[in-house]
């Protein structure tokens, strides 16, 4: 009996499997049903704190936040982390949804990090535009998606998609298009020895983490418990929610990378550990991906601008304060003219 999971045979990335070349899948309506979550709960926070923004305002907002996620993600995604150098070359390729045989594909290839700066380009234009308090929607935004957040994952779970790394915990799963391995190499033996695995061909495909399900899990639904029911309702300033995500997500995401197989042409960015250790199955915390990299730039940029936010708004209750005195003393002196 195999001591990992098989990757269910029913999943399949098309909505309607029996239309393989109808453009409609499951990743795609998953971040529709991700774009919703975030909506409804931004509107429901401009609601419940009586802010009187329009419908309009809210939407507008979400589709400048949405074209510039889907630009960055995408620009990520293919200038960033594709090393064949393909659409450096032919930059029309970027945005164009279709295979060479002319099949519908979608936009593969989207990078969290580079949606994420997409989305904050995208939406400060939009609130520079409308004269609107960036920080207050920020704040809304940043509390509101990770909830959202999850069904992304879920949508690359289905396509199976950015599997984890190789493992023999009980709940390592085989994923069918994963990188198959050599049978000879001893490690892969030792790993098809553990979860009773039986090598009887050149190329063998071991079990891996279920890392999308962790992301879906701990920065989607655990980030989001922590800044909804926490964060939200004890805020000591303006922009505190989008530095705790910011600082959340890239410390949840850097923990979830060691677990998580770095891209193939990339492999480790930084090698303080062992050098020649395989990224198919972790060996050493020394050794760090691009997506830990650009985390951990998550972190330290998160808490300059928590420590920066801290530092205005104690500057601006100081000013607030000297202004109402101020004003207090005026009001004091009329009424001392008004009784002589």
């Amino acid at each position: 009996m195999l001591a990992a999971i098989q990757f269910p045979s029913w999943l399949k990335p098309e909505i309607l499997p029996f239309l393989p070349n109808f453009p409609l899948r499951w990743y795609g309506l998953m971040y529709l049903v991700a774009f919703g979550i975030t909506y409804l709960l931004f509107r429901r926070q401009v609601r419940v704190r009586k802010l009187g923004y329009s419908d309009d305002d809210v939407s507008g907002f979400f589709l400048a936040a949405i074209l510039g996620l889907i630009l960055g993600a995408r620009l990520f995604g293919t200038l960033l982390y594709d090393t064949s150098g393909l659409y450096w070359s032919k930059p029309w390729l970027i945005f164009w949804p279709f295979a060479e045989t002319g099949q519908f594909t979608g936009f593969r290839g989207m990078s969290f990090h580079g949606g994420f700066l997409g989305v904050v380009v995208g939406t400060v234009i939009y609130a520079r535009r409308k004269k609107i308090d960036y920080l207050q929607w920020a704040d809304m935004m940043a509390i509101s998606a990770p909830l959202g957040y999850t069904f992304g994952r879920l949508g690359n779970f289905i396509n199976g998609e950015l599997w984890g790394k190789v493992s023999v915990a009980p709940w390592a799963m085989y994923f069918p298009d994963a990188t198959r391995f050599p049978a000879n190499e001893p490690w892969v033996r030792d790993v098809a020895d553990k979860v009773g695995l039986v090598v009887n061909q050149a190329m063998v495909n071991l079990p891996r983490h279920p890392s999308q399900l962790y992301e879906a899990l701990f920065e989607g639904v655990f980030l989001w418990l922590i800044l909804w029911f926490v964060v939200r309702p004890r805020s000591p300033f303006k922009g505190f929610g989008t530095g705790a995500y910011i600082v959340g997500y890239g410390a949840i995401r850097f923990i979830i990378e060691y677990f998580r197989e770095p891209d193939a042409d990339l492999g480790y960015i930084i090698k303080l550990g062992d050098p020649n250790a395989s990224f198919h199955i972790y060996s050493t915390p020394l050794n760090f991906s691009m997506g830990q990299l650009l985390c951990f730039l998550m972190i330290v940029g998160g808490s300059l601008f928590i420590w920066y936010r801290s530092s205005a708004s104690r500057r601006e209750a100081s000013l607030l304060a000297v202004a109402s005195q101020e004003r207090a003393r005026l009001e004091n002196a009329k009424k001392k003219l008004k009784k002589k």
